[in-house]
């Protein structure tokens, strides 16, 4: 099944004309009316004359996260204020977020990118899907509600937690499908089980589409022989506006579409394209955001690129599974989590020492964030109503600039390890 069959098979050679189009318009746009990107593309000492090629994408500059804190929070938008409808929102490393916006024009884009991911997996007219992504700043939740919708589909937004209201919804609304993350997944399945509950025999669940956080073939594996369903992988960032490329029923990589956006893969050193087949840094240029365009977007996961068609005859560039990171950041619950946002968070409390340490495990299914924090040997107290005050205001402090509930624990000065050289912030007892 296509939602769009013109785009999705297009042949190679002429997806490759119009990706250039499409880039060459982006180029002059942003060079013309945008002040970042000027100034970036005078610095690369290119100009949207120089685009001749699509192999030219090469020449212009590689943009970063860091692009984002340094211009929040509008600086990079393309569109007045009152051309955006949206804005959505992910954590910083240093309490400041990353901001993006919307037009009413990209909400439609982005829509219309995740009703080619359902059609590609069969959801459509008839299905129920559950949503149970998190609503709000977050970009998973409303981006799969309107996609599902704009298939036909009928939507339960169920957002997270909750979980035996959850499972009784998807039983009592013959739901036949869900989003949400791997690890929720996992931790439905062990409650319905404590519960009773069969999938196969007492649910209409068919499907499961994945992602926010990372998983392995191994993983899937169990999810599919546990509860008796077909697990996707959905991939998506919000600088690129939220998820939207999923494998197709084939699940043999992940379809970027082609008229959406261009991928390319680097060797994270060097910052030279690597051979297809092996991996790299992934990097993505956005073709069609109006509020906030993206330009060769470093985004530092590490996947491969599949060139050749897929069995479903879908003409894009296909991704395999992210591997890793080539940055510290962590993914806790779908958040995305730096040590440094830590650090920072810790450092402008006074009674908290130099030492911390990040422990990652998982509770059940479900990934558990703990931080130890020495306490400054002034205020370190045998008065239990002296630590549990500190203790509430970095519970208090975490939870506001990391978007995420953590475990603190406060510590003896001089307790935790110390390093030579670079210091071990992270301890990661997950398996995945």
């Amino acid at each position: 099944m296509y939602w769009n069959a013109r785009m999705e098979c297009m042949p190679k050679d002429e997806l490759r004309k119009h990706q250039f189009r499409e880039l060459k318009t982006l180029v002059y746009r942003l060079y013309s009316f945008n002040n970042f990107y000027r100034g970036r593309m005078k610095e690369q000492g290119v100009h949207p004359d120089d685009i001749q090629s699509l192999e030219d994408i090469r020449k212009l500059p590689f943009m970063h996260k860091q692009d984002l804190r340094d211009n929040y929070p509008t600086k990079m938008f393309t569109s007045s204020r009152e051309e955006v409808v949206r804005y959505h929102v992910s954590s910083g490393t240093t309490g400041k977020p990353t901001l993006v916006g919307y037009t009413a024009q990209d909400i439609d884009f982005w829509t219309d990118s995740l009703a080619r991911a359902l059609t590609s997996i069969g959801i459509g007219t008839g299905d129920v899907v559950q949503v149970s992504y998190g609503y709000g700043l977050f970009t998973g939740g409303l981006g799969l509600h309107y996609g599902a919708e704009r298939v036909g589909a009928t939507v339960l937004p169920a957002s997270v937690g909750n979980t035996e209201r959850q499972l009784e919804l998807m039983i009592d609304l013959d739901v036949t499908a869900i989003a949400c993350t791997p690890s929720y997944m996992i931790h439905m399945g062990e409650v319905a089980k404590k519960l009773g509950i069969d999938f196969q025999r007492d649910t209409k669940l068919r499907k499961a589409i994945l992602g926010a956080e990372p998983w392995s073939e191994g993983m899937r594996k169990h999810i599919e022989d546990n509860l008796g369903i077909e697990a996707y992988d959905i991939y998506g960032t919000s600088e690129l506006s939220g998820p939207m490329f999923m494998e197709c029923e084939e699940r043999n990589g992940i379809h970027v579409w082609g008229d959406v956006a261009i991928v390319e893969i680097i060797d994270p050193e060097t910052e030279e394209p690597v051979p297809d087949g092996e991996v790299g840094e992934l990097v993505i240029t956005v073709l069609k955001k109006e509020a906030m365009p993206m330009i060769r977007y470093r985004i530092r996961d590490l996947t491969y690129a599949l060139e050749e068609k897929c069995e479903c005859g879908r003409t894009s560039t296909r991704i395999g599974r992210i591997s890793g990171r080539t940055d510290d950041m962590l993914i806790i619950r779908g958040i995305n989590v730096f040590p440094s946002q830590v650090e920072h968070t810790l450092m402008n409390i006074p009674e908290v020492g130099e030492q911390f340490m990040i422990i990652l495990d998982r509770k059940g299914a479900l990934d558990v964030m703990t931080v130890q924090v020495e306490l400054s040997p002034e205020h370190f107290s045998d008065k239990m109503a002296d630590m549990m005050a500190i203790k509430k205001r970095i519970d208090s402090d975490m939870k506001k600039y990391l978007n995420i509930s953590v475990n603190v624990e406060l510590m003896d000065p001089g307790s935790l390890p110390r390093f030579e050289g670079k210091a071990k912030r992270v301890v990661d007892k997950r398996v995945f």
